[in-house]
């Protein structure tokens, strides 16, 4: 049996008057990539940041590792969050530091290591994400978008995490450097043994690594499935999504499956 490495119950996000999440059920299983789809709007990335800790929701409960993270202890929720790791939008590194320091910023936080190990790890997650060596020395500025997205993935590896977040990891990338990015995430996942929550907006993310899918609309989780269950949907906004023009273009040999 599967364990579910992610589990939320009845969550609620609001801010104000306005209310983003209610009601949310979400389950997120050992070893999978879960792709998180929605519309404008519909709380993707405050989803994702509800989970790691940067947003308190209003209600609900949310377990990681069997851990209820409102209940835990810091030790108890350090520990968790040493088995996890980020990768926000446009790497979201320090600018005033180099590739390896920026990778080397969770070893500090959590771990009691000699520089030198550190530097040795860093050069390491460097190479496993497919940057060149000298890329450790150089600054997020001097770097492409799509080195800085892997420069971010290398630092959220820092800590040989069991499961990663990943927040629009393709967005802003050409098609070739996004489906670079994807084959990316599916060898270390499967290389690692890696579970990966994805918020993604790219249909060709969706149809090429995720298997299963999470379509958040209506304040709440409304199906979860592969992308088989998404495409036979009558849901509108699914039918919209999944059989428009961009999705035909993305993948047409699976518009028959809907049909």
């Amino acid at each position: 049996m599967v364990e579910d490495i992610i589990r939320i119950q009845g969550l609620k996000n609001q801010f104000g008057d306005q209310v983003i999440h209610q009601d949310l059920d979400l389950d997120v299983r050992q070893g999978e990539i879960l792709g998180i789809v929605g519309g404008s709007g519909t709380g993707k990335s405050v989803l994702l940041r509800t989970i790691v800790g940067l947003n308190r929701p209003s209600e609900g409960r949310i377990e990681v590792f069997g851990q209820d993270l409102a209940q835990a202890s810091r030790e108890e929720r350090l520990a968790v969050e040493r088995r996890w790791g980020v990768l926000f939008q446009d790497g979201a590194l320090f600018s005033s530091l180099t590739v390896a320091q920026n990778i080397e910023v969770p070893m500090k936080e959590h771990l009691g290591m000699p520089a030198r190990l550190r530097d040795e790890i860093a050069a390491l997650k460097i190479a496993m994400v497919g940057l060149p060596p000298e890329a450790g020395s150089k600054y997020p500025s001097e770097l492409s978008g799509g080195m800085r997205k892997r420069a971010g993935l290398a630092r959220s590896l820092a800590l040989d995490p069991d499961l990663i977040f990943l927040d629009e990891p393709t967005a802003g990338l050409d098609p070739i450097g996004a489906a670079n990015f994807d084959q990316l995430i599916r060898q270390l996942q499967e290389n690692l043994g890696l579970t990966v929550f994805m918020v993604t907006h790219d249909l060709d993310s969706l149809h090429a690594i995720c298997d299963r899918i999470a379509v958040l609309a209506e304040k709440r989780v409304l199906v979860v499935g592969p992308m088989a269950d998404m495409l036979r949907h009558e849901h509108p906004w699914l039918r919209e999504y999944f059989h428009g023009p961009r999705a035909r273009a993305a993948q047409p040999d699976l518009e028959e499956v809907g049909d």
